[in-house]
């Protein structure tokens, strides 16, 4: 998978915010925020085809997670993107 063109993770006064360019991509219903671990995942993964696991392999490195609670954050990682549309 991959994130879709058109979105870029910018940190606006302390907060991790997930940019929109281009009409296709505008939502102004919501605002999509990360947290750091999640904006950590962004950053490994953006402009390359990805899995769920090399999300993973990237929150194990990045932060002292053991395999299982990466596994399970990154599920939940790639189901948020996917429901709000950046992949």
């Amino acid at each position: 998978m991959q994130i879709k063109s058109g979105f870029e993770l910018r940190n606006i006064l302390g907060e991790n915010i997930i940019i929109a360019h281009g009409v296709q991509n505008i939502d102004f219903s919501k605002v999509i925020t990360l947290n750091d671990s999640a904006a950590s995942a962004w950053k490994a993964v953006v402009g390359k085809d990805f899995t769920e696991q090399d999300i993973v392999k990237a929150l194990v490195k990045e932060y002292d997670v053991d395999v299982m609670t990466a596994q399970n954050d990154a599920n939940m990682l790639v189901a948020s993107w996917k429901d709000a549309g950046l992949i």
